[in-house]
């Protein structure tokens, strides 16, 4: 029996809308670049993207335990000498909050070509939700699905 790798035209992608309001921050990220990668598929192969894309909103409500807030510091290089810039998260989740979803899933994905390519199929929010429902791309409206609260 051969092992069997997927082809272009064997995988479909899919569009799944997550909920981070009360979430926790690392437990939403696993869940998201699980998806993303498509390992609840079972044509999943580490070297192909047979991942779905995921449109994660609420990201202003995501939760920080133990004091991460505060402590926990976000590293940005602007390529010059010196150029080294330190936010704390606290501030990162008032200004930018879809940056700390997104730099969450980012730290799950591969670090290659896959996984830039996969970074791609990410798309973070911030208050969205309107009467139950959600807005994407477009004029087009998804229901909110229900998600555990870990």
């Amino acid at each position: 029996m051969r092992t069997y790798s997927p082809k272009p035209d064997d995988v479909t992608h899919e569009w799944h809308v997550v909920d981070a309001d009360g979430l926790v921050l690392g437990r939403l990220a696993t869940v998201v670049a699980s998806i993303i990668r498509g390992k609840h598929k079972p044509q999943f192969a580490p070297h192909a993207d047979t991942g779905d894309h995921v449109v994660v909103v609420n990201a202003d409500k995501v939760v920080l335990t133990s004091g991460k807030a505060d402590t926990k510091i976000a590293y940005r290089h602007s390529g010059y000498p010196g150029g080294l810039t330190a936010t704390r998260y606290s501030d990162l989740m008032e200004q930018q909050p879809e940056e700390v979803v997104r730099r969450a899933v980012r730290g799950m994905l591969p670090k290659n070509r896959l996984g830039r390519q996969l970074i791609g199929k990410l798309k973070v929010k911030a208050q969205v939700v309107r009467d139950g429902k959600i807005a994407t791309l477009g004029n087009d409206w998804l229901p909110v699905p229900d998600l555990p609260k870990w």
